[in-house]
């Protein structure tokens, strides 16, 4: 076990309909006696209770309400605790991450040398869906790095009233806000923890929202859009090769990911083959998302977000406004 990190705090936002599974205990059991453990429980009334009661010692229990109609319950939640914490150090969790107590601890310690921290996951165990997943995980590694369900940041980095709680990307917001306030980005491409797969239905349900995503990142939505007239140009016009070729290319370009930074020997040697599949599902999906826009904003969690994340100029000229709280 690694010695206790003084001055961390890991941020757990917990929102179910059903008690949350032993699994999840188990693990926070695994974390606590390494840093201080904050659950923020935004679930029912009965179920936070039953969250209460399964809580490892040393844990911290705090309950948050509803989120506001338009607003991302994780950063509502995530705000919520960083007022009800003063740790500079903050891992900001999800409810599907299970750390090696060594790796959080390595994580942490990149915070030395930078503001925010974004480690990698590897769905552990990998059923078909989350081989699937894993084509994009792997994309993302190649062209920068994947966005995890765990961000490390230094408290300070962050202005006084967080960040927006109105997006739908809150892991690129968080990062876009800390890089506006001259804070420095560390991508931990060697740094990876097990990530649980969703049920089948969630990962179908997530396609079209994980798109929407990509409204913040206008070059890689013009790239996605762009895949689905390019497929069907080649087969209307009898090239089958041409579609061959650029699965073989995409497929080259994930087995790239997969072996930075000794990732290798997490993903299996098949992981790239399935990135191709991914990369024609998110051309599909890009449509869809683009005609949620339209239409309002994504569903997501009993509300409706339009916005993706804001572009990090904007962040930059709000953050040296007189009340950077304009963005909330």
């Amino acid at each position: 076990m690694p010695r206790r990190v003084e001055d961390a705090v890991y941020l757990l936002p917990l929102r179910t309909a059903d008690p949350a599974d032993a699994d999840t205990w188990t693990y926070l059991a695994r974390v606590a006696p390494v840093l201080d453990v904050v659950v923020v429980d935004g679930s029912p009334p009965d179920v936070a209770d039953v969250h209460a009661r399964h809580l490892p010692t040393g844990a911290r229990h705090v309950r948050v309400g509803p989120p506001p109609p338009g607003t991302n319950g994780k950063v509502v939640a995530v705000r919520h605790g960083l007022r009800a914490t003063t740790q500079e150090r903050v891992v900001v969790a999800d409810d599907d991450v299970r750390w090696e107590a060594g790796d959080l601890v390595r994580a942490l310690a990149l915070l030395d040398h930078a503001a925010v921290v974004r480690p990698q996951n590897v769905f552990v165990p990998a059923p078909w869906h989350a081989r699937w997943d894993t084509g994009r995980s792997l994309l993302n590694r190649a062209l920068g790095g994947d966005w995890p369900g765990t961000l490390l940041v230094r408290r300070s980095a962050l202005p006084p009233h967080g960040y927006a709680e109105h997006v739908l990307f809150e892991n690129l917001e968080l990062v876009r806000t800390v890089r506006a306030g001259g804070g420095r980005e560390h991508v931990a491409l060697d740094v990876l923890g097990d990530r649980r797969p969703p049920s089948t239905r969630r990962f179908l349900d997530q396609r079209v929202r994980q798109a929407y995503d990509s409204h913040a990142q206008p070059l890689r939505l013009a790239a996605e859009l762009a895949v689905l007239p390019l497929v069907a140009a080649a087969l209307l016009h009898r090239r089958p090769a041409r579609v061959a070729v650029a699965a073989v290319a995409v497929a080259g370009v994930a087995e790239g990911g997969r072996r930075r930074a000794g990732g290798r020997h997490r993903f299996p040697a098949t992981a790239a083959l399935w990135a191709p599949l991914w990369c024609l599902e998110r051309g599909l999906c890009a449509w869809a998302a683009l005609a949620l826009r339209a239409a309002g904003g994504v569903p997501y969690a009993g509300t409706r977000l339009r916005l993706a994340a804001h572009r990090e100029r904007d962040l930059r000229r709000t953050a040296a406004a007189p009340d950077p709280r304009s963005m909330t």
